[in-house]
């Protein structure tokens, strides 16, 4: 039987400081390179413009010689998280590959890195996604992410951040409540029947939708323990972030539950956003928070998402306690310092006995 081939997906994005680490990882891969293609997309920094010239002096020649065949995709503009990625995407599945692979801008792999992910997925034909361990660069022995965490509100955040990989204990192929888009495998087949990723979350929860959409549709979303992806992971402080969270966090609840859910979450959602404005404020993304409030009053971008949703819950075949289970009531934002006494031993709690009521009433 022929070794899968693997199509890596590299969204460069001022890739300058980090892609000779990249390129030196894909080097010592041991899977066979033959059967590897590494797919560079490029979005063009708004400062520093397109990194197309120094990847096209610095990479390319290294094609096929030292690293796997190499292509370069130099978009013209920025096409952000979903849109640059799904370029790739398109050149995989127009190529043959079998499976692509997902990777960070400021991430490098580790040499056994795709072995443990093609192995679960060939054993089992109902895995769409499965993500790296994702450890932190320099500190190798903490973790980044075992899988990202999903709050029944649309939250999501890093599992198991910062801990020691010896204190956390995983299953060689075990299932999480999503995978991180910065380290995962897709199956080129599951991109081909029901899309890749939606352009319109542009960046953020984009793989959350990623993966809701596979579990909604019966496919399994999972980690594979013994592939390791190393991410020098700087939770960055931008501002204008908080608009595509904030407004991307609401589409997600609006795709998935059923109505009957949302009424039942719907007085924990307003209780939330009023609970949460207090840190906004002091954290300086109000304004970004008020953006997305505004985004959801126009009638044209309220129609655009219930037309995904009509779609989405079409054609779903598995239902929302199904969903529901793998989410958790707490909320924990990235920064220890954003995280207030009030959150931390009030809200949650009460989240969490709320989402338990939830459960039990959900029968849909």
């Amino acid at each position: 039987m022929a070794t899968p081939k693997v199509a890596i997906v590299y969204l460069s994005f001022h890739c300058e400081p980090y892609i000779d680490d990249v390129v030196n990882a894909l080097e010592h891969l041991t899977y066979p390179k033959d059967r590897v293609a590494f797919v560079i997309v490029d979005n063009p920094h708004p400062e520093h413009g397109s990194s197309a010239p120094y990847l096209t002096e610095q990479v390319l020649p290294k094609s096929g010689v030292t690293s796997p065949e190499t292509i370069l995709i130099a978009n013209e503009t920025n096409e952000g998280f979903a849109g640059g990625n799904n370029r790739g995407v398109e050149w995989a599945l127009e190529h043959g590959y079998d499976y692509v692979y997902f990777h960070n801008n400021d991430a490098y792999m580790d040499p056994g890195c795709l072995e443990p992910l093609v192995r679960a997925m060939e054993q089992d034909p109902k895995i769409a996604i499965a993500q790296s361990l994702i450890r932190l660069h320099p500190e190798t022995d903490r973790i980044n992410s075992t899988g990202n965490a999903l709050h029944f509100l649309g939250f999501g955040y890093c599992r198991q951040y910062k801990k020691r990989v010896d204190e956390v204990v995983l299953r060689a192929v075990e299932d999480i409540p999503y995978a991180s888009g910065a380290a995962m495998m897709v199956r080129s087949s599951f991109m081909r029947d029901h899309g890749a990723w939606d352009g319109d979350f542009f960046l953020y929860h984009e793989d959350t939708d990623f993966a809701l959409r596979a579990r909604s549709l019966g496919y399994r979303v999972v980690i594979a323990r013994d592939s390791a992806m190393y991410h020098k992971y700087e939770f960055k402080r931008s501002v204008s972030k908080y608009f595509w969270m904030e407004r991307n966090r609401f589409a997600i609840l609006i795709l998935y539950y059923r109505w009957a859910t949302w009424l039942l979450i719907l007085p924990g959602l307003i209780g939330v956003e009023i609970g949460t404005a207090p840190i906004a404020m002091r954290n300086g993304w109000w304004r970004e928070r008020l953006k997305s409030y505004a985004y959801w009053m126009r009638p044209a971008h309220v129609r655009l998402w219930l037309r995904k949703r009509r779609t989405i819950q079409k054609i779903r075949t598995v239902p929302d306690r199904a969903l529901l289970a793998f989410t958790t009531g707490k909320i924990l934002f990235q920064e220890a310092e954003v995280n207030p006494p009030v959150l931390r031993y009030f809200a949650n709690p009460v989240l969490a006995a709320y989402l338990w009521v939830v459960k039990k009433i959900v029968f849909w």
